[in-house]
Order: structure tokens, then C-alpha cells, then sequence
């Protein structure tokens, strides 16, 4: 279990994420269209994960919208954008921000990829909903490099999880 916090508050997830070097767990979450995304979907890429409790906070919107900058010069790289949010949430969001570099994908249907992934809140008022993470996955499936920001309301490192890609 990791422990970070809220507001100065003490809150809990459910594990420590991945080890850097292991091979990522599979995932079945939902895109804005409905259909149902897995990890397979984009084997050769290397992919970001930009995890995050709700696209309505102010840091987790701000983190969408800097991946969405920074993924256009990105080579063979995805950034994926995953909460508990609804789809319709998601691409209420991206509408009206213009955010057309990232794929948002929502984790409401099983809650599978918090618990396979080990970032779900397990107490305070965010119980069930994700924590803010990064997570860096290369072409080959492998886990490159992972975050978990101490104080939830704290934004990630930008710098240091793109600078793992080269």
C-alpha cells in the first residue's frame, strides 16, 4: 500500500505501482466512443499513462492539457489519459479545450486497471478513484519509469517522465 496525501491528509492506495522493468499488466478500459481499449491496441508504441482522480480538478485538466502539448512531438509514442470519468466527461473535456493529442480512456466500467495497477484509493473521500500517477510503458511492454505524487493536488513531473523515452 502507498500512502500520500490529500491536503496535508494521510490517504491510502491499494499497492506500490509496477516495478520499473516489469512487464505491464494488461488493461480493459473504455474510450470516448465506447469501445473497449486493452494494452495490445497499441503494441509497438511506447505509451505515457497520465492517471488521475477526475478530468474536473484543476491539476488533473492541467495534466491533460500539457501531455496534449508535449505528445505532438513525441515519435511512436501515445499518451493516454485514464480516470474513473465517464466517457461523455472525457469528451466533453477534450471539445472544449481542443485537445486532439491524447486518448482518453476511462477505467468506470470494472475498475480493473486501478486494482491491476495497484493506484486505487482505498480510504477518504477518494475511495475507489485513482491516484495521480505517470506511468511509462516502451515497445516492448516494459515499465520505464513510474511516479506517484506524494500530495495528490500536486502536478507530476512532466520533464522526467518524457526524458525516460529517450
Amino acid at each position: 500500500m502507498a500512502t500520500i496525501t490529500l491536503g496535508g491528509n494521510t490517504v491510502h492506495t491499494s499497492g506500490t505501482l509496477p516495478e520499473i522493468g516489469s512487464q505491464a499488466p494488461d488493461f480493459k478500459l473504455t474510450a470516448v466512443d465506447l469501445s473497449t481499449k486493452t494494452l495490445n491496441d497499441f503494441a509497438g508504441q511506447n505509451l505515457v499513462l497520465n492517471i488521475f482522480p477526475s478530468v474536473d480538478t484543476g491539476t488533473c485538466a492541467q495534466s491533460m492539457r500539457t501531455f496534449n502539448k508535449e505528445a505532438s512531438a513525441l515519435d511512436n509514442t501515445k499518451v493516454l489519459c485514464i480516470s474513473k470519468d465517464l466517457p461523455f466527461a472525457f469528451a466533453r473535456f477534450c471539445g472544449a479545450e481542443g485537445l486532439d493529442n491524447v486518448i482518453s480512456l476511462s477505467d468506470y466500467k470494472t475498475g480493473d486497471f486501478g486494482t491491476n495497477y495497484n493506484l486505487k484509493f482505498t480510504d477518504s473521500v477518494l475511495e475507489t478513484l485513482l491516484s495521480r500517477c505517470i506511468i511509462v510503458i516502451d515497445v516492448k511492454g516494459k515499465i520505464i519509469y513510474t511516479e506517484q505524487v506524494p500530495e495528490i493536488s500536486d502536478e507530476p513531473n512532466y520533464k522526467a517522465a518524457l526524458n525516460a523515452l529517450s
